[in-house]
């Protein structure tokens, strides 16, 4: 028999939003590991606002709503706003209730900045850490580190003289509508020129054949048990920054005093960074380079043991992190201007990596 359809809408619905989330949905495990988290950055949460006058929105929900934003691939907070008044999946995560209103996009930038000053996003990444830690799902002994490029939000045409008009600039006068300017034929140069946009992004590019472009470095620290982050910092695009992070990530982020193994690709190959593991009691698991780009600064006292290779197999687990990152949570270009809201977003989405971790690690042990 054919349904017809009914077009009048029902005045009264009695639903509990908690019996249509499935038992087996993983934001369930994320919203129980996040909601301890939460609970333990309570004293921070109350030392942020004041005693008196009208409540604000919790910051637990703006966390938990960036945490989303980095799950569900949302590109902006104005178009979480816009889904989160019709998702009742969101609501439920957010614990609101279902009649409950929406705050507004602007909630979160008028609250970045308490955010920013309490330093609760890098608070929030190393409650993640440690509660991984306490669970006994991350190596204490061998990590690997990485780096790769994420794009400024600046515009390449924003990268202009830094005392005013360049004399080898070929640009016309800019037409209506139009910035009118044109780097074909410029000379540029970090050290001349800055980015009206964002000043802190500087001009690089990764290897040869690629094109420059204004970005910033995203530098991670990764555990080879199971590829979880233990470290993550955002930082100027520069030729030594890699390995300048990657030791201070090291030295600041690896709790005790025990022999611990390195690994990284040729890149981190040089003598500096390997005299830098050697002073931190770190063996540096690094790839070797050919001897026609220089030689490598890894010898037989190394490579000749077997956990030499397997820290070298173990290496991919840091590219799947950047993976996700980039793609997933959509951080191959930052949203924010400036390196310190960027390394704030990273590590939101860097905590988002180990939590959606974490909730696969356990469904598997289940």
């Amino acid at each position: 028999m054919r349904g017809k359809n009914e077009s009048q809408m029902s005045m009264l619905v009695l639903m509990n939003p908690e019996e249509l989330i499935s038992a087996d949905h993983p934001l369930r495990q994320i919203r129980s590991l996040s909601e301890a988290v939460f609970k333990r950055l309570s004293p921070v949460f109350d030392a942020m606002y004041s005693t008196v006058g009208r409540p604000s929105i919790p910051p637990e929900r703006l966390l938990g709503a960036s945490l989303l934003m980095a799950l569900y691939s949302i590109r902006s907070e104005r178009a979480f706003c816009e889904r989160l008044k019709t998702d009742l999946l969101f609501k439920w995560f957010l614990g609101m209730t279902m009649v409950e209103s929406p705050f507004e996009h602007s909630t979160f930038s008028a609250n970045r900045q308490r955010l920013l000053d309490h330093e609760v996003a890098g608070l929030f990444f190393q409650e993640v850490v440690e509660l991984a830690r306490s669970r006994h799902l991350m190596s204490s002994e061998h990590f690997t580190v990485d780096g790769s490029l994420i794009d400024s939000w600046a515009s390449l045409k924003s990268f202009r003289p830094k005392s005013g008009k360049d004399k080898n600039d070929p640009s016309p006068p800019a037409a209506p509508g139009d910035s009118g300017v044109n780097l074909k034929g410029c000379k540029l140069s970090n050290a001349t020129h800055a980015s009206r946009t964002d000043p802190e992004a500087r001009l690089f590019k990764k290897s040869a054949g690629k094109g420059a472009t204004l970005c910033f470095c995203l530098n991670a620290l990764t555990e080879n048990r199971n590829g979880l982050l233990v470290d993550v910092r955002v930082g100027e695009a520069t030729g030594t920054i890699e390995r300048e992070a990657a030791l201070a990530m090291v030295e600041e982020s690896i709790p005790g005093r025990r022999r611990i193994t390195v690994g990284a690709d040729k890149g981190y190959n040089c003598k500096a960074f390997v005299d830098g593991c050697r002073e931190l009691q770190v063996t540096p698991h690094v790839a070797h380079r050919r001897r026609r780009h220089g030689g490598s600064a890894i010898d037989g006292r190394t490579s000749r043991h077997d956990g030499y290779l397997v820290s070298l197999n173990k290496r991919k687990l840091v590219e799947q992190v950047f993976g996700w990152m980039k793609t997933v949570a959509g951080f191959a270009r930052s949203r924010f201007i400036g390196l310190r809201k960027t390394q704030a977003w990273a590590y939101l989405v860097g905590g988002a990596y180990n939590l959606l971790r974490l909730t696969k690690l356990r469904m598997n042990t289940t």
